[in-house]
């Protein structure tokens, strides 16, 4: 799991539970619930379940945000 950033977009990276890195819009995100699967909601409708753990997903986007502010 890390924080990207290129191409002009930040993104985050979380792990699929099949195990396919993926990289999300994390100011897409509007939901992240432990099911006991973690499944990340976003306001598009999409939903994806990842392998990380809901604070894990919580930690980065807080990093994000923060580099995000620092700009």
């Amino acid at each position: 799991m890390h924080y990207k950033e290129g191409e002009g977009e930040r993104m985050v990276e979380v792990t699929k539970i099949n195990g396919v890195k993926v990289l999300v819009n994390p100011d897409l995100i509007e939901l992240v619930e432990e099911t006991p699967d973690t499944v990340i909601s976003f306001t598009t409708g999409r939903k994806i379940i990842v392998k990380e753990s809901r604070q894990e997903i919580k930690s980065l986007v807080k990093s994000y945000r923060k580099d995000i502010f620092a700009l």
